[in-house]
């Protein structure tokens, strides 16, 4: 089974010592029973099995403690590290692939999966205990008599059998189910994320509820309910084999064939013993199911746990990029499936090369692959065909993320963290008060240790804050994609104007992913895409890029944030 493999791979040092504990406390139970089973039957009351008693009685809550406290904190560090490696692994897939899962696939994994495993996890010790404690039984009834014991070994092989055919049914009725279950997800996320259109139109609000939330969930119940009821019917069917076992040995062959009474009492007493842990055997049948086809799923999303990562590189110090002097596409195609079409869109062949200190602008219509191409310059898309060079050298997996560490980005669907991670402590905060006062969010944002007060800002200020963050950073190069396409025209100027003018006094080089057409002539260089393709790629002459450019410059090549207080005046967020 799978979820053992993966408890194995935790510790087996651990998995092994609470095994054993486990099945010592099992073995001591029956023990127990054969204890009393044989002071039952005796003529007269034994010294001897008074101290084995009590001895037994000892010996069986202690060894269950130790299986179950080492298996406690074996499955709580096995669902941390189980969490970390999935994050870790999320991290180490290449962003296509991602893109391609989903984020509710994802974030159903990190959430329902994780939670199956741990159930599982945590029902281990008591599965040891009670596994034990019927393999304990079963021995001590071969130890009573070999004869009942072969018609007793008859009856759990058909009852073996007759559990497993449904099972297996069962076991596909679970897997469809975790398919469904992604559905779900990504329809209790639409829920969340369109309450606002939902309460808008009434129309749209029932199609929804009933049509997808209403028909996934009806069809995860189903499918749930299905595979439960077979388990539920299978493991009852285990349960009454135990009567009739008894019923057999006791109206049946055990007078007929001359049993005696103390070996009737011993098997009537064991089975009757064993009917509990066999039981909660039985029923935990479902949640190892689960947890085996949850660790399918992960491995078929890409995630295996047990692989390495492939698209880190290797650990990088923050901040650590190469040292550059160009960076070029040679060659460079990348096919990819937009939205609403059936055949592929490649992009490329691509022939870019990038200097320190360029200004360069990225045009072209709406699908002709302006975001593709910044996601492969940013080493995030990992070229089909040619290769990205950084001074000659090529970029590969192995070097891949230390080439990223030379950018910072704010992309057209960015996320905002709270806190302004990888910052150098209180100079940090120093500095992203002023970048706030400039930007004029101080009196809605304050940032303390690293931390962002409050993120529920619109749409521009929160662009605002990371361009704030990718400022703090302090890359060689900056991309910017549609970053002005959420701002007030007071802030668009500000930013064409004067930020992306002061990064180049910083010798940074920008590129910039617009439709602004008139803010153009701030750019060093035109390249325009059409069709995956560049039609033009034209530089043009130093221009004056506007009143504030030279003493935003100035600023920024200082360390200092630039000035902004003039042009913002009035500004509304």
């Amino acid at each position: 089974m799978k979820i053992v493999a993966f408890l194995l791979r935790s510790s087996k040092g651990i998995v092994l010592i609470a095994v054993l504990a486990g099945g010592l406390s099992g073995l001591s139970s029956t023990a127990l029973l054969g204890v009393i089973n044989a002071q039952l039957t005796a003529s007269a009351p034994s010294r001897l099995l008074l101290w084995a008693f009590i001895g037994l009685c000892v010996v069986v809550p202690l060894a269950r403690i130790t299986s179950e406290l080492l298996l406690i904190r074996l499955g709580q560090d096995t669902i941390l590290r189980l969490r970390m490696d999935l994050s870790r692994r999320i991290l180490a897939v290449p962003l296509r692939r991602l893109e391609g899962l989903g984020p509710h696939r994802l974030l159903s994994t990190l959430t329902e999966d994780v939670a199956t495993v741990s159930n599982v996890v945590s029902a281990v010790p008591i599965m040891c205990v009670n596994a034990a404690i019927a393999v304990g039984a079963l021995v001590y009834l071969a130890w009573l008599s070999w004869e009942v014991f072969s018609i007793v070994a008859i009856l759990v092989a058909i009852a073996v059998v007759g559990y497993q055919l449904p099972i297996v049914r069962a076991f596909g009725f679970l897997q469809r189910a975790r398919e469904l279950h992604d559905g779900l997800y990504d329809a209790l996320r639409a829920l969340i994320g369109g309450t606002k259109e939902l309460k808008l139109h009434s129309g749209r609000r029932e199609a929804f509820l009933t049509g997808e939330l209403e028909a996934t969930a009806r069809a995860f119940k189903s499918q749930n309910v299905s595979g439960m009821k077979i388990y539920t019917l299978a493991a009852s069917w285990g349960q009454l084999l135990v009567f009739v076992v008894v019923g057999v040995l006791l109206f049946g062959f055990g007078t007929r064939m001359g049993f005696d009474h103390a070996t009737l009492t011993g098997y009537t007493i064991t089975l009757l013993y064993i009917m509990t842990p066999l039981q909660l055997l039985l029923n935990s049948a479902p949640t190892f199911a689960r947890a085996n086809v949850t660790l399918a799923r992960i491995e078929e999303m890409g995630l295996d746990l047990a692989a390495d990562a492939s698209d880190t590189g290797g650990q990088v110090a923050p901040g650590q990029g190469l040292s550059w002097k160009r960076v070029e596409l040679v060659g460079v195609a990348h096919a990819y499936r937009r939205e609403g079409e059936e055949s592929e869109f490649c992009l490329g062949p691509i022939d870019l090369a990038l200097t320190p200190g360029e200004l360069v602008f990225v045009a072209g219509g709406n699908g002709s692959g302006k975001t593709t191409l910044a996601k492969i310059l940013l080493g995030l898309y990992v070229p089909e065909r040619g290769e990205i060079r950084c001074d000659g050298q090529a970029v590969t997996d192995e070097n891949r993320d230390a080439y990223r560490q030379s950018f910072s980005a704010v992309f057209s669907d960015f996320y905002l963290f709270r806190n302004l991670i990888g910052l150098d402590g209180r100079s940090g905060d120093e500095s992203a008060r002023r970048y706030l006062r400039e930007l004029r969010l101080a009196d809605k944002v304050r940032i303390e240790d690293g931390k962002v007060s409050s993120t529920e800002l619109s749409q521009g200020q929160r662009k605002r804050l990371a361009l704030l963050a990718a400022y703090l950073e302090d890359r060689p190069i900056y991309v910017f994609d549609e970053w002005a396409a959420d701002q007030d025209p007071v802030f668009k100027e500000v930013f064409y104007r004067q930020l992306l003018p002061a990064l180049k006094g910083r010798g940074k080089t920008v590129v910039v992913i617009s439709h602004d057409e008139s803010f153009y002539d701030v750019a060093d260089r035109m390249i325009k895409l059409e069709d995956g393709r560049i039609v033009a790629d034209e530089r043009r002459p130093a221009v004056q890029s506007g009143r504030f450019g030279a003493d935003a410059g100035s600023a920024l090549a200082s360390g200092r944030p630039p000035v902004v207080e003039e042009v913002t005046q009035g500004a509304r967020s």
